[in-house]
């Protein structure tokens, strides 16, 4: 891709017609053949994208999408790479957390004049959601695509040879003192290598077979599948607001307490150390060699989950927390368009498309991987799940009791990150206990005066 003023490709983009009403419409003013430069980070979700690159070419033939993937890791590194130097893709797929700063520095377009001239209907999307992509200056830069929650997957062959019925997994709860009817669950479904459950005496911490519970990371600043639910359901908000937050709470004893107790489950053998996590093996297949019982784990992964090799899971909501509630993060995605796009013309028809019902509705619900955004695309995909066997009540239990918490949005997050990555991976390891998160929070609180 070759470099082009922000400025120079927002007025052309302002400058081309689109269609009014349907997402993928021709646009109105004439347009040449382009490519459009797409990517994104999850090969799960490739085939979907790849089907409504094939339907928006088919309705506007003189747009071709070409897909590039990459890990999750490589994919922020890239494109970060690609700003730079003039190489960053038409369209990607962005995240709450990163798309403040490409927009702070100039990085992408925003699309509120062409949402407001093609009268997209933005009550058509989850509560909330579509609210997300709209900075401080009050630009839009994305129209949301899907949304996620969290729910514990577990192993039914081991929760059953460990005496639990699902009805008991659907209704446990936690509190920082002693871990509550989860930490029991968690450490009956622990097993040493001789047989002993966690729960039982003479059981041998050092040498497990089988964790009660998996763990994906220290969820540096986010947390999202590690600690999240559980620090939400204990009265803990991130900051002061969301989104753009001037004061952060990790400093906060809700907090640390959780923290506290999240950290005791690996002392005391019942969730997997860092070593043991940063082995190479990640979480999904650590679950499906047997090594964890159950896992805390992102909607956007269930399909993955039940594609294991004999293994079989079901799922059950996060545990009710102090408040008497349960909690959930609500994330979502949307894609943005680069500032340095050639075909800004085409960009928008493609981004347009995507947060249409021709592609959500039609084709991504229909597959079973994500939760689409648009209400009544949720409503099929939930049908898509049962279909294939899969109950998601779970994960959706959250959005229809009201127990989502939206995901932070805010600046300086790559600072945040940093800082939080550090600390956490410190207290995690036992170097330094839950008090480091008092320094933490004031050099975080600190990037804002």
């Amino acid at each position: 891709m070759k470099h082009c003023l922000a400025a120079a490709c927002a007025a052309a983009l302002l400058l081309t017609g689109c269609g009014a009403d349907k997402g993928g419409d021709t646009p109105a003013a004439a347009a040449g053949p382009a490519t459009i430069d797409y990517w994104l980070w999850d090969t799960a979700q490739q085939p979907q994208y790849q089907a409504c690159a094939d339907a928006f070419h088919k309705a506007n033939p003189q747009y071709t999408v070409k897909i590039t993937q990459y890990g999750w890791d490589d994919y922020w590194n890239t494109l970060t790479t690609g700003f730079v130097s003039g190489t960053a893709p038409d369209v990607f797929v962005s995240h709450l957390s990163q798309y403040p700063q490409f927009a702070s520095q100039g990085q992408l377009l925003p699309i509120t004049d062409q949402v407001k001239r093609d009268k997209v209907d933005l009550s058509i999307y989850q509560d909330g959601l579509a609210d997300l992509w709209v900075t401080k200056d009050g630009q839009r830069y994305g129209l949301p695509k899907d949304f996620d929650t969290v729910a514990v997957i577990y192993n039914t062959k081991k929760v059953k040879e460990a005496g639990l019925k699902p009805a008991e997994m659907a209704e446990l709860s936690w509190n920082p003192q002693d871990g509550g009817t989860y930490e029991k669950a968690i450490a009956h479904l622990t097993v040493d290598k001789n047989g002993k459950r966690g729960d039982e005496p003479g059981f041998d911490k050092k040498h497990v077979a089988t964790y009660g519970l998996g763990l994906n990371g220290t969820g540096d600043a986010f947390g999202q599948t590690e600690w999240s639910m559980y620090a939400m359901s204990n009265g803990w908000n991130y900051a002061d607001k969301n989104p753009w937050p001037t004061r952060f709470n990790y400093a906060d004893p809700k907090f640390k307490e959780t923290i506290k107790w999240v950290t005791s489950l690996i002392d005391k053998g019942y969730m997997p150390n860092l070593d043991i996590v940063s082995s190479g093996v990640g979480q999904i297949d650590a679950y499906g060699a047997g090594k964890y019982a159950m896992v805390t784990e992102g909607s956007w992964n269930t399909k993955t989950y039940w594609a294991l090799k004999d293994v079989k899971s079901a799922l059950a909501p996060t545990p009710i927390g102090p408040t008497g509630k349960r909690a959930s993060l609500f994330n979502g995605l949307a894609d943005n368009i680069s500032a340095n796009t050639d075909n800004p013309d085409a960009a928008w028809a493609w981004v347009k498309f995507l947060g249409s019902p021709a592609c959500q509705e039609e084709i991504v619900a229909k597959q079973a991987i994500v939760f689409p955004a648009i209400k009544t695309a949720t409503v099929k995909a939930e049908q898509a799940f049962s279909d294939a066997g899969i109950d998601v009540k779970p994960f959706t239990t959250h959005v229809e009791n009201g127990t989502t918490h939206l995901a932070p949005i805010a600046e300086h997050w790559a600072e945040i990150k940093a800082t939080m990555t550090e600390t956490m991976e410190s207290i995690f390891a036992f170097k330094s206990d839950v008090n480091a998160l008092d320094q933490a929070n004031a050099t975080i609180n600190g990037l804002f005066g």
